[in-house]
């Protein structure tokens, strides 16, 4: 037993000097080759929510948000545009919020595959001149506003005093008038913030119409812009008039108007309508409420 143990001790001993002068001739272990390609690496990002989309920034820096009901994008769409003159027209963005509260309180009333995008606020950098920055981004009440006709006028523009409405790619001009006021139309179509974001958003998504609050007139206006009223447009327009008791314009012919935002949907060939609040103070939500859903149920013919 002796001789074996011995034997072991010995063949352990001479291994161990093996491999402590042989240790570093050993070569090392090769990482195995990974195959590399030129194709560009997938990013991902954190996930939003589908329903709620800031689809830019104002001249001021505000937030310009799309709440969608309804199909994920890619859906056939109806949108709903408020705001587009801030603070002098603030009952164009109160409506729009309660547009939103009824669509969100009647989910069914958004027919299948279809979507409806509310933008509530166009131009917050003109709503904030008659409100408190607590209440720009969200829905107001008539008491919340500065209603002095000083802060409504200026409201009326965007951070870079631009009319908003005046800055879109329809018989555009710089020099452009409201009533019987000159105003800046902005130094080229699109030249403004606001006015890209819609242009972005409607390129990249199947808007196939569009209904856009304005005040003070008390009607329902068509839209064009040289070519004739698209029959897409006459159709919303006769539906939505109908439904609201609203009296249908083809014309807006009170004052010269450049660089209208549904005129140049028109261009694009997009349906559109603007609904012209009675007054600057009310919303008339009745009404609106019976031409929206008349004109979601428009989607089914």
């Amino acid at each position: 037993m002796k001789k074996i143990i011995a034997a072991i001790l010995v063949i352990a001993l001479i291994g161990a000097g093996v491999y402590f002068f042989t240790r570093d001739a050993v070569p090392p272990v090769e990482a195995p080759t990974v195959a590399t390609s030129t194709a560009p690496v997938a990013t991902t990002t954190a996930p939003t929510n589908e329903k709620v989309e800031v689809i830019g920034k104002s001249a001021g820096g505000r937030d310009i948000v799309a709440y969608h009901f309804g199909a994920a994008s890619g859906a056939r769409e109806l949108l709903l545009i408020g705001g587009i003159h801030g603070g002098y027209s603030w009952n164009t963005a109160k409506v729009a919020y309660e547009a939103m509260a009824h669509l969100e309180a009647n989910p069914s009333l958004v027919l299948e595959g279809m979507r409806v995008t509310v933008i509530p606020v166009l131009n917050p950098d003109g709503l904030s001149k008659v409100l408190s920055a607590d209440k720009v981004g969200g829905p107001f009440a008539a008491p919340d506003v500065d209603d002095s006709e000083a802060a409504r006028v200026a409201g009326r523009f965007n951070g870079n005093k631009v009319d908003l409405n005046r800055n879109f790619d329809c018989d555009w001009r710089e020099d452009a008038t409201w009533q019987s006021k000159s105003v800046s139309g902005g130094v080229a179509a699109f030249s403004e913030p606001e006015s890209q974001a819609v242009k972005s958003y409607i390129e990249a998504n199947q808007v196939e119409a569009a209904i856009v609050w304005y005040s003070s007139a008390g009607g329902v206006f068509a839209s064009n812009c040289h070519d004739g009223v698209l029959a897409g447009t006459k159709t919303l327009l006769a539906t939505f008039a109908k439904a609201s008791g609203y009296p249908a314009h083809e014309e807006f012919n009170f004052y010269e108007v450049t660089g209208d935002m549904t005129n140049w949907l028109a261009k694009q060939e997009v349906p559109a309508i603007s609904v012209l609040l009675t007054d600057h103070d009310g919303t008339e939500w009745e009404k609106n409420r019976k031409g929206i859903e008349a004109a979601i149920l428009g989607f089914e013919r």
